[in-house]
Order: C-alpha cells, then structure tokens, then sequence
C-alpha cells in the first residue's frame, strides 16, 4: 500500500549530494545534467533503488521541482524515465492539484498523460466536473480528486455544508457519478483518519490517496483499520518521514528502512 513522495527539497539533501551541484556537468542516459538537476536526480534514484522494494506507488510533488525552473522540470522528466525504465510496474502520480476550466484541463490531461507518462493526476474539483472529465478520457489513466485532505485549515470549506451534507461528501458523490472506481481515486489526509469510515460508507470501492503519514502525524496502522475495503482500497503516502530519514551518506538506508516500516503494516 505505499506511496513514497517524492517531494525533493535541496536544502534538505546530505552535503554530498548537494555538492554535485557544483561539480560540472555529468551524462545520464545521453542527456548533460549539471547543477541542481544533477543533484535532484542523483538523490532521486537513489532513494528510489532503496524504497522500490517496499512501495507500490511513486508520488512526486510539482511544486518541488517547479521552483527549481528548468532544472528542476529535468530532474522530474528524468526521474519519472528512470521509474518507467528500472521499474515499469510501480505505479507514478503527478501530485500537480490542478483544477481548470475544461479546454486547460485538456491540455494538463496532456502534459502529465501523454508527454511525462504518468499514471494518475491529483485534480482540485471545486471549479464543477467540466475540470475533471477531461482526465478521465484517458484509458487506464487516472483522476485523484482532492477529497478531505490533510491540512490543518482543510475544513474551513470542505467540511462546509451543502444540502444538509458537508461539502467533502457532496464532492465524492458528484464525483462517483461522472467516474468509475477504476478511473478515479480521492484524496483523504491521515490526519482525518477518523472520518475514513464515515468515507467508506458511501464511498466503498474507490481507492483513497492517503497522504499525512510520518512527519504530518498520521498513522499508517489507524488508517488501514479505518480505511481498508476488501481489496486493500488505499495508497498510503510518505514524504518527508522516508526522504529525510537520514542525513548522511547513509540517507538510502535510512530511507529503505523508514519505508520497510511504513509499509510493514497488513490488513487483517
């Protein structure tokens, strides 16, 4: 059930690896790679040849590579090449919470399926379903739509009510009738691990994103116990609390066993 996010930050990365970002240019794959791309990917892979074993699911955040420019976009294109290339059976999500109206919707359905081959999007729903059909177009292809995420101040609106409902609610079930399990999952925070029975009465087949887990808080073992379906039904989610667990040149292990233990857990 493991998600690993790949949510780069370079302050955060071992001396080591942020020194090859002042080491001149290195080939990868035939492509030059220099400066902070150099670095990013590096530490990418290996966090990704350490973590592989344990997890089903890569998440990468776009905001840690977008404020990198150029070299952060490298980075990400050459990292989502490596997954595809090394490890073709990990599923890989753009966590780009992207929420348009329907002809730019197309064109992020594009960018993230067809030119970066990922396999799932996470979508903001709240400008009406026309932002969110267009990625469900896609075959084997899929929409994460923010649900109840995981943030403190998440439920000054998503708790909101609407027809007698909170908003959250009125979210999924609007989402389910335009969608199918199989082309749609939603995001739901550990944090609010207490709702997700609430969720799955009314939600009981579609996968849930679970993020929060580790540095956030939350809890992989309540999630499962409140969460779980019949056929596992969840991605549960860590960033920080894997990347970072080590701090040296040891950062691969460290995060090899923050992951083993993450996802040690088993439905019973």
């Amino acid at each position: 059930m493991l998600c690993v996010g790949l949510d780069v930050d370079f302050d955060k990365m071992p001396e080591h690896i942020k020194a090859l970002a002042r080491s001149g240019e290195v080939a990868i794959g035939g492509e030059l790679f220099k400066g902070r791309a150099r670095s990013i990917l590096a530490f990418n892979k290996e966090i990704i040849d350490a973590t592989a074993p344990h997890c089903v699911a890569y998440k990468p955040n776009l905001a840690f590579y977008e404020c990198y420019g150029i070299e952060g976009m490298r980075a990400l294109d050459a990292t989502v090449d490596y997954i595809r290339n090394k490890y073709p059976d990990i599923f890989l999500i753009a966590d780009a919470k992207r929420g348009d109206i329907g002809n730019t919707a197309r064109m992020y359905a594009k960018a993230y399926f067809e030119t970066m081959d990922f396999d799932a999007v996470t979508i903001a729903p709240y400008m009406g379903e026309d932002s969110v059909t267009p990625f469900l177009e896609y075959k084997d292809k899929w929409a994460i739509v923010l649900a109840l995420t995981s943030n403190p101040s998440a439920i000054q609106f998503q708790a909101a009510q609407k027809d007698g409902k909170p908003l959250y609610r009125a979210v999924m079930e609007d989402m389910m009738k335009i969608s199918t399990p199989d082309n749609m999952m939603f995001v739901v925070g550990a944090t609010k691990a207490d709702k997700l029975e609430e969720l799955r009465s009314f939600c009981p087949d579609n996968f849930f994103l679970v993020p929060g887990v580790g540095a956030q808080g939350g809890s992989a073992e309540e999630v499962i116990a409140h969460g779980a379906n019949d056929h596992g039904g969840l991605l549960i989610n860590s960033s920080r609390g894997i990347l970072f667990a080590g701090k040296g040149e040891d950062y691969a292990s460290e995060a090899a066993k923050a992951a083993s233990a993450t996802a040690s857990y088993q439905v019973l």
